[in-house]
């Protein structure tokens, strides 16, 4: 009686467990063909960033985008919603022009900055003037009344606008060599003189403005081909505008020779008062464990000097697609997974730190979160962070990933907690497993990151249909897995600077009123 029992337990594992075998085949096979012979992908793409463009937190656009997603996901019939988290500056960008009309006419490359007050649409003209080499802060104060009525440049020229990649392949090693140490000393020298005013880059605009400056002309170079970085403005009630590096060192060079420049700026942005905040959340209901999560993330605002396409318009289509691919193929998971599209990442990672300091018991229960954010290349990199047995259960689910994909990936465990950077800080802090699945670059910091040229033109959309297949299968493995994610953390070591133990990430306070 023993042995038959014996046997009998044993063929009923084997049955059970080449059943799941068998299903998990099925499954993963839906998953690749739903990916590869009906991706949405290009069509989601062209909607997001062409037809609604940048999403600049407080901006109407950004409103535009929360609702596009949940129309999306119910179109899929996957129930969707905006979670408001809080309350942003209200703004809206109108059309920049930017005129060189001295000493002679054209039309300059720039943008005004972000939450920057508008001119009137007759817009201001002036001089423009550069900051000037000091002695100390009390020879600043004295020329400080100077910028009275001028555009004033405060930006360090740049002596070169091609890339250090450019220079290595085309400059004979000494020419190159020169130029480096140039363009070292002279942002040493720029640096130096800025100190001696008595400010920094970012407390000079404040005491430019209060004296009586026209308007701020910046440009910050982001060491790349037509390349600048697009941030916020710092005036409050004078135009602020960043001039790409070919027209922002030309005038530069106007003002050094006597040239007098001037030029005439149009920004018609608007106040809009307060705007609320949103996080799109999605969701596939759990059928055995409805109230345990798997969590697809990642940042749905984006910086507005291009369309957000690579930071983070690709990741938003992974989680789209991979929701869609998994909906068709995996209607009723284990567990319940969740789509995150976090609002207002780039001020601070406020939409998702809300959603964890508002959802406690989903943080509690989560199985694991996936989160895609930095660019528009294939995962190649995925990190244990800092939990202990991570390496079981991402190990066991990278097994059902297809070769062609992870072949290409690296994984290291048990590796070490996110602190910042993207949304799977904000639940690594809380102690949850949330895991970045890293990018190769495709020249992302130089080129699209918070640049002017992150547009839809730079998707590569061969790499984001392999991210999307990667994060639904293993959504797909994290829900289906029998048991739940260790959450024992590592031992950090000794600071070799401070000499004290390090300590794990703590949680972020949302900033719930924004730019206000």
């Amino acid at each position: 009686m023993k042995n038959f029992f014996t046997l009998s337990l044993s063929f009923y594992f084997v049955a059970t467990f080449s059943l799941f075998s068998q299903e998990k085949d099925r499954v993963v096979q839906g998953i690749l063909d739903e990916g590869y012979n009906n991706s949405q992908l290009e069509i989601l793409g062209h909607e997001l960033m062409d037809d609604i463009g940048p999403r600049l937190v407080g901006t109407p656009q950004m409103q535009k985008a929360h609702d596009w997603a949940v129309a999306k996901y119910k179109s899929w019939g996957i129930p969707a919603e905006n979670q408001q988290y809080g309350e942003w500056k209200g703004w809206e960008r109108g059309i920049t022009h930017i005129d060189m009309m001295h000493p002679r006419v054209q039309s300059l490359r720039g943008t005004q900055l972000a939450w920057n007050p508008g001119t009137s649409k007759k817009g201001v003209t002036a001089e423009c003037i550069v900051l000037p080499e000091i002695k100390d802060s009390i020879a600043f104060q004295k020329w400080l009344p100077n910028v009275k009525g001028k555009f004033v440049l405060v930006a360090m020229k740049q002596p070169t606008g091609r890339p250090d990649y450019n220079w290595e392949e085309w400059a004979t090693p000494e020419s190159f060599e020169k130029m480096k140490n140039e363009r070292k000393a002279q942002t040493e020298a720029w640096n130096d003189n800025m100190r001696r005013s008595g400010y920094d880059r970012r407390s000079i605009i404040a005491a430019l403005e209060n004296a009586g400056a026209a308007g701020i002309v910046d440009s910050y170079w982001s060491k790349g081909f037509g390349a600048n970085k697009i941030f916020a403005a710092r005036t409050k009630k004078i135009p602020t505008v960043d001039v790409q590096l070919e027209d922002y060192t030309m005038l530069y060079r106007m003002v050094e020779h006597g040239d007098k420049p001037k030029i005439h700026i149009v920004a018609e942005s608007k106040d809009l008062g307060v705007a609320p905040a949103f996080n799109t959340i999605a969701e596939i209901k759990g059928t055995e464990k409805p109230d345990e999560y798997v969590i697809l993330s990642a940042h749905f605002d984006s910086w507005d000097g291009g369309t957000g396409a690579t930071d983070n318009g690709t990741g938003t289509l992974v989680m789209m697609e991979a929701m869609r691919i998994l909906k068709k193929v995996y209607p009723n998971p284990k567990r319940t997974i969740l789509a995150g599209h976090w609002g207002s990442e780039e001020q601070g990672l406020n939409g998702s730190s809300a959603f964890v300091e508002d959802n406690p018991k989903i943080v509690k229960n989560l199985q694991a979160a996936f989160n895609q954010d930095n660019g528009t290349g294939r995962a190649v990199k995925i990190n244990g962070a800092g939990f202990l047995h991570s390496y079981d259960y991402i190990s066991r689910w990278l097994q059902a990933v297809p070769d062609t994909i992870s072949k290409h990936i690296e994984t290291t465990f048990p590796g070490w907690p996110a602190s910042g950077g993207s949304d799977n800080a904000t639940f690594v802090a809380a102690g949850a497993p949330a895991f970045n699945l890293s990018s190769l670059s495709w020249s992302y910091w130089n080129y699209t990151w918070h640049t002017n040229l992150d547009t839809y033109d730079k998707i590569v959309f061969d790499d984001v249909q392999n991210n999307a297949i990667l994060a639904a299968i293993m959504a797909y493995m994290a829900s289906e897995d029998p048991g739940t994610t260790s959450r024992e953390q590592i031992n950090l070591p000794i600071n070799e600077r401070t000499g004290e133990q390090q300590k794990w990430p703590t949680p972020r306070t949302p900033e719930r009123k924004g730019g206000m």
